[in-house]
């Protein structure tokens, strides 16, 4: 009977083992197949896991695959979320390596995830909180062919670390926040020629190296190493005087003054906080130069002006690619370089010119060096969502006085085809003077006018009678709560300028602007004088200005950057209004970029 019992005991502890063994055997198979991860050759993705899957998703669409053209930079939306009814682990990253010229990393801002580590990071159940993760990814792509990256997936159990494969690499992290240089030098789109040891230079063909400063839109030249200063231009050509008429030194020029001059009348005088931005002691090398391989330095020789503002000359004009560059705007302007006692190089259309004489009258792109320490805050530093500088990124300026604003902002103002206008300055204590951003239209096209049969502006001239008369009154390119922001007298100086004078004298009676010209009329609506801000080139019409160039011509700004003389009775020339804003007149809207101009109204 003992022994009965002693194999009953046996077989049931044998039959109880071997269940064990093959629940583990079948545990064993289930844990593998939930960590075993396919996908199918179409951008569609699949998971064979057992009971676990994913969703990728770019740009909203299920798919892997992140596509660039040559010469280009994109951002996608990249979404991970778990489909499944349980908590998972999960990363993703990038398959093979990449190719010379080509970048991927992430981007940190408010509103997307930061991409897990090798680990991986669980994600909760379908249909709850925390299911998915959405990152902004970037890829360039500096080379002359379009390019393909393949993201891949890890999934496993939420309890258990992932591990990349070895075809797997991390995205890193992309500095889009942080010093102008930091942000700059992590781009690979903006190709830095690091072979000065002076200046670090920007020279993609395709840069995102655009900066909105003091209501301008400027680009990134260079980097100078030694103080982590970088140095900008003006995208766009702002005014246009002659050079000089003595000497084609930019010490002691026309030219210098303009551009350093600290009332309304100049550059300087016009920027945002200049002491606090921009370097005020930059050494401006001016040295002519037959050779533009390597300027000679101040110990060589070379002729270092010292200035918060200048300009360009030829060899960083040439060191950032010349005529196929950024810095090719199409316009004509001036460089700080002189060719010979009386000439001045200029940039025509992107090629270098040395047939200038000093007292021409050519475009103006004013260059600066930012204090190290700026920063960058916001933008992606394209052309329409250019880089913002820390305390230059304002936010919610709603009723905030316009008089308080920055030469160059824009504002939604007008009706139709004429609806844009910008800052020219605060001449006037407490008013706003602006300008239409363009020349006037009608019906879709450029509307076109003489001057009249006198050098002065006046309301009894052919211009001056239209401004002050139907502009104002028919309701095509004002509507009366607009004409009511207008104040209702301006003073428009009228002094005469000769080919080669000074800037000041359009406004002055001499060149130390003693005293203002008597030469005036007082009107409601007038135009730009020579010499003023955004006296800028169109590049689809002519346009004229106040100020007469003899007893029968004044100066027009031409499409190519130039004022020009032209007489009065010139049938073809457009018109760009400008007129002071009352001084209670505020902002209701916008940030004041093209983009997003300010929206106006006068206070209650």
């Amino acid at each position: 009977m003992k022994k009965i019992l002693l194999e009953t005991s046996f077989s049931k502890i044998y039959m109880i083992i071997m269940v064990i063994i093959t629940l583990l055997i079948l545990g064993g198979y289930f844990s593998y197949a939930m960590f075993t991860v396919t996908k199918e050759k179409e951008n569609a993705i699949s998971i064979v896991t057992g009971n676990l899957t994913y969703k990728l998703e770019v740009d909203g669409e299920e798919g892997n695959t992140l596509t660039v053209p040559a010469n280009s930079r994109k951002d996608f939306i990249v979404t991970l979320s778990n489909p499944n009814n349980r908590v998972g682990r999960f990363n993703f990253y990038y398959e093979e390596s990449l190719p010379d010229g080509v970048d991927i990393g992430y981007i940190e801002k408010e509103g997307v995830n930061t991409p897990p580590s090798s680990t991986g990071i669980n994600l909760e159940k379908v249909d709850t909180t925390g299911s998915s993760n959405t990152y902004l990814v970037r890829v360039s792509n500096t080379t002359e062919s379009e390019i393909s990256i393949e993201l891949g997936v890890s999934v496993g159990l939420d309890y258990n670390d992932l591990e990349l494969p070895d075809n797997g690499h991390l995205l890193r992290k992309i500095i889009s926040t942080g010093t102008v240089k930091e942000v700059i030098e992590d781009d690979i789109m903006n190709r830095l020629n690091y072979e000065d040891s002076e200046q670090t230079f920007v020279t993609g063909s395709n840069p995102y190296n655009y900066i909105w400063y003091s209501g301008k839109l400027w680009r990134v030249v260079s980097i100078d190493p030694s103080d982590n200063s970088v140095k900008l231009v003006t995208q766009w050509n702002i005014s246009a005087i002659s050079y000089d008429n003595d000497s084609s030194a930019f010490d002691g020029s026309y030219m210098e003054e303009w551009l350093n001059d600290t009332s309304v009348d100049g550059f300087l005088g016009n920027l945002r906080n200049p002491e606090s931005f921009i370097k005020m002691n930059s050494k401006w090398n001016a040295n002519q130069m037959s050779d533009t391989s390597k300027p000679p330095s101040e110990e060589e020789g070379g002729t270092i002006v010292e200035d918060a503002i200048g300009l360009l000359n030829i060899y960083e004009y040439t060191m950032s690619g010349s005529n196929s560059s950024y810095l090719n705007n199409y316009l004509n302007w001036w460089t700080l370089t002189p060719y010979t006692a009386y000439n001045i190089n200029y940039i025509d259309d992107g090629n270098i010119s040395n047939i200038a004489s000093r007292e021409y009258t050519y475009g103006i792109r004013p260059v600066i060096n930012l204090n190290p320490e700026i920063s960058i805050v916001s933008g992606d530093g394209s052309e329409n969502n250019p880089y913002r500088l820390e305390n230059d990124n304002d936010t919610n300026l709603e009723g905030i006085k316009l008089n308080s604003r920055y030469s160059g902002e824009y504002i939604s103002f007008g009706t139709e085809d004429n609806n844009l206008y910008r800052i020219v300055s605060h001449e006037t204590e407490g008013l706003t003077k602006i300008i239409s951003a363009e020349p006037l239209k009608e019906n879709g096209a450029f509307k076109t006018m003489l001057f009249g049969d006198s050098v002065y502006y006046s309301s009894t001239n052919t211009i001056g009678n239209f401004l002050n008369g139907e502009y104002l009154t028919n309701g095509d390119y004002l509507t009366s709560e607009q004409v009511n922001m207008i104040e209702d007298s301006t003073t428009w100086y009228l002094g005469r300028i000769y080919v080669g004078q000074s800037y000041k004298l359009a406004k002055y009676t001499d060149v130390n602007m003693s005293n203002l010209t008597s030469n005036i009329d007082v009107l409601k609506i007038g135009l730009l004088r020579y010499g003023e801000l955004m006296v800028e080139a169109n590049n689809s019409m002519y346009y004229w200005t106040l100020t007469p160039s003899s007893t029968a011509n004044l100066y027009v700004v031409r499409t190519n950057g130039n004022v020009h003389s032209t007489n009065t009775g010139t049938p073809t020339i457009g018109i760009k209004p400008a007129f002071n804003l009352k001084s209670n007149v505020i902002i209701t809207g916008g940030n004041g970029t093209l983009q997003n101009p300010f929206t106006i109204a006068l206070a209650p």
